[in-house]
C-alpha cells in the first residue's frame, strides 16, 4: 500500500498551520545562483550529479537552463561516470576529484556546490583547490547540511546500513544516490575558521530553514513542525538544518 500520497497531504495541511511558509533550503540556494551568476562568467559546479538541482524542485529544468545560459560557460566535475553521463545542462563535463581540481589557476569566476560539502574528507585541501582555480576576486557559493542542525544529528547517529534503507524510503531518493558523508565543513564556526586559513573572505553565510524530513512517519512529522517554527527564533539561527554561503577569494 502506497502511504505517500495521504502523508504528504497531511504534511501540506499541518506545514501551513504550524510552520507557514517552509520550503525547502533548495530554494535559498537557487535564490543566492540567481543573484549571483552574471554574463560572461565562467562556472564551475562540484559534484555537479545528474542536475544543478534537485528534480522534485518545481521549474528546475528551466531554473538550470536559465542560469546556464548566463554564464560564458558552465562546466561541471564529478567523480561519478553515471551521474555526468545524465547530466544534460553543462557545457563541459570533467570526470574529477574535487579536492585535486584538474584547472589551471585563475580558471573560473564562479565555483558552487550544492549538498556535496558534507561528503568531502579533506575541506582545507577542497577550499585551497577551489581558491587556486578562481581568478582574483572570484566566488564560491555552496549549499550544505549544518552540522548543528537536528537532522545531521540523527543522520550522524545511525549506522550507514541502517541510513542507507531509511533514505530511499524518508525522501524517495535512490540508494545509488547515498554517499558516504563526514560534515568537515558544516557548521558556522568551522566555515570561518577554514575559509580564513585557505584564503577566502565570508560575503554571506546563513543557516536556513528546510522541509521536514519525517513526512513518510505520519503524524510524527508534527513534532518536527514544531521544532521547524521554534527555530525561526533569531537566537536559535544557527540550529537550522542547513547552510548557505558565498566565499569570496582575498
Amino acid at each position: 500500500m502506497n502511504l505517500r500520497p495521504a502523508f504528504e497531504k497531511f504534511y501540506a495541511r499541518t506545514r501551513d498551520v504550524l510552520a507557514p511558509g517552509l520550503k525547502s533550503s533548495q530554494w535559498a540556494y537557487r535564490e543566492m545562483l540567481y543573484a549571483n551568476v552574471t554574463s560572461e562568467m565562467e562556472w564551475l559546479d562540484l559534484g555537479c550529479g545528474h542536475q544543478l538541482f534537485p528534480k522534485w524542485m518545481s521549474g528546475w529544468e528551466n531554473d538550470q537552463q536559465v542560469l546556464a545560459s548566463r554564464s560564458r560557460s558552465f562546466v561541471g566535475i564529478d567523480y561519478d561516470l553515471r551521474s555526468l553521463l545524465e547530466h544534460r545542462g553543462l557545457t563541459k563535463k570533467v570526470r574529477g576529484d574535487i579536492e585535486k581540481l584538474p584547472f589551471k589557476d585563475d580558471s573560473f569566476d564562479l565555483v558552487t556546490a550544492n549538498v556535496v560539502l558534507e561528503h568531502v574528507k579533506e575541506p582545507i585541501a577542497m577550499l585551497r583547490e577551489v581558491r587556486r582555480i578562481l581568478k582574483p576576486g572570484g566566488k564560491f557559493i555552496f549549499h550544505t547540511p549544518n552540522l548543528l542542525g537536528y537532522t545531521t544529528t540523527i543522520a550522524r547517529l545511525l549506522p550507514d546500513a541502517i541510513k542507507l534503507k531509511m533514505v530511499p524510503y524518508l525522501q524517495a531518493r535512490p540508494e545509488a544516490d547515498v554517499f558516504p558523508t563526514f560534515y568537515r565543513f558544516n557548521s558556522p564556526a568551522t566555515v570561518k575558521v577554514l575559509a580564513e586559513e585557505s584564503g577566502f573572505s565570508i560575503t554571506t553565510l546563513r543557516a536556513v530553514e528546510t522541509s521536514a524530513q519525517m513526512v513518510m512517519l505520519g503524524p510524527a512529522v508534527v513534532f518536527e513542525l514544531m521544532l521547524i517554527r521554534a527555530l525561526r527564533f533569531k537566537r536559535l539561527e544557527n540550529l537550522r538544518t542547513n547552510l548557505v554561503a558565498v566565499l569570496q577569494k582575498k
